[in-house]
């Protein structure tokens, strides 16, 4: 089952369920509102969504065109948007990069960040920059929704409250970041607006490419029409989806809505490419002492998107474009 959230002028969007090629979608009003709605009642509306799902596939002549420019983000604003750093080869390129050692740790104790919830782009939103010194960047990510899930639930049941997946662009302001480190209470400005593919999907969607609470299917990046990576979800993610919610949920129960991501998708095969532009600088520096990939300026376009074997896609693409952002004059 596939659902979006379509822009209608309020803030959280309608709930569409969306066919399996992306192309039809119908409202769902008697069922629920919102997408949001629809998870706090998840257990009882989902079948009821499902059966939708299956006669928009049996029945082709029903339901609306779909054109991912009319939708949000399948949640526009969520309770929580936590983000991880599940590919710890990721992390450890970048701390070898500037000579920085690896705690061991790393590899046994998930990182995570909590994220800007109240504002997510969807996906064909422009990306605003104000200052080409701040080094703007995209990252390719998949993410959890998930349902109530208990405080101190161990990883072995929490891979069943995951709801639904979805495509991240995890925007990052690189050049900002090394100085809100510093300060030793983490990101904060260096984190704009996160945005996602127009559909959300169940697990079932991905057959047999969801196993082990991870996505065993390549996230093909583009920037400016030239393919920039495409490395494998599935493949080197230390930390499943399932460890990730468990390690949230160690103190505080998450609601119903709360997302999860993976952080930037990265294999140790480099010969797949990069998921953002930082891991594409540190393998140039660490090769030729210089790194030369310039971060995002305004008129540049990246393209994020999850095709399966078929090669159909799953969630939709993020198709965003740069533009130049101006601040409003002070008063």
């Amino acid at each position: 089952m596939k659902l979006a959230s379509l822009r209608d002028g309020s803030r959280d969007g309608r709930l569409v369920v969306v066919s399996r090629d992306l192309q039809r979608v119908q409202p769902v009003p008697d069922i629920a509102a919102t997408l949001q709605a629809a998870l706090d009642d998840w257990n009882a509306v989902a079948p009821r969504l499902a059966e939708v799902a299956a006669r928009l596939e049996t029945r082709p002549d029903t339901g609306l065109a779909f054109d991912p420019r009319d939708a949000a983000a399948p949640l526009p604003r969520a309770y929580q948007w936590a983000d991880g750093s599940a590919y710890v080869n990721h992390v450890e390129l970048v701390r070898k990069a500037r000579g920085a050692a690896m705690p061991p740790e790393f590899w046994t104790d998930p990182l995570l960040y909590q994220g800007g919830s109240d504002t997510l782009l969807g996906p064909c939103d422009p990306i605003p920059l104000q200052d080409d010194g701040w080094g703007l960047d995209f990252e390719a990510e998949i993410a959890v929704v998930t349902g109530d899930v208990e405080q101190g639930i161990h990883a072995s049941a929490a891979g069943a409250r995951i709801a639904l997946l979805a495509l991240v662009n995890d925007v990052s302001l690189r050049n900002l970041i090394p100085g809100e480190l510093a300060k030793g209470f983490g990101f904060f400005q260096s984190k704009p607006p996160t945005a996602f593919a127009p559909a959300a999907v169940t697990p079932d969607e991905l057959g047999d490419a969801w196993r082990e609470s991870r996505v065993h299917l390549p996230l093909v990046s583009t920037l400016n029409g030239e393919r920039f990576g495409a490395p494998d979800a599935g493949e080197d993610m230390t930390f499943g989806f399932d460890q990730l919610i468990a390690h949230a949920a160690r103190t505080r129960p998450l609601g119903a809505g709360t997302i999860i991501g993976s952080g930037t998708v990265s294999n140790a095969d480099r010969s797949r490419g990069s998921s953002c532009i930082a891991e594409k600088r540190m393998l140039e520096k660490l090769a030729d002492g210089e790194a030369v990939t310039p971060f995002l300026r305004p008129g540049d376009r990246v393209r994020l998107e999850m095709l399966d074997r078929a090669g159909r896609s799953v969630f939709g693409a993020i198709d965003q474009v740069i533009t130049r952002f101006t601040a409003p004059d002070r008063e």
